[in-house]
């Protein structure tokens, strides 16, 4: 199925969120070790952040592509929505609002 559009852009952005983590250290401890803690647990479920704030986000790329393109990354970024039909992906296009005077 080919649907009937002028063209697609894909429009790629950097979401970027500000998180802070509280450790504790022993007086004598050097601060430095706080940083070195985050780096080797940041992944680890039990390491808690403190607070988070999204700051923005950036455009990091826009360019046009075709339909078979578009469902090849969709197909690879979203796998598990890889066997949903081809009408829903196409749901997933937004459509630039016209001002209708």
């Amino acid at each position: 199925m080919v649907i009937n559009m002028t063209k697609l852009v894909m429009v790629e952005s950097i979401a970027t969120f500000r998180h802070r983590y509280v450790i504790e250290l022993e007086d004598n401890d050097p601060s430095e070790w706080a940083s070195d803690e985050w780096t080797i647990r940041d992944d680890d479920p039990e390491f808690i952040e403190f607070s988070q704030k999204f700051l923005g986000s950036l455009e990091n790329s826009c360019r046009v592509m075709d339909q078979d393109e578009f469902i090849k990354i969709f197909d690879e970024d979203n796998d598990y929505l890889k066997d949903i039909s081809l009408e829903r992906k196409l749901e997933f296009i937004n459509k630039i609002q016209k001002d209708p005077t």
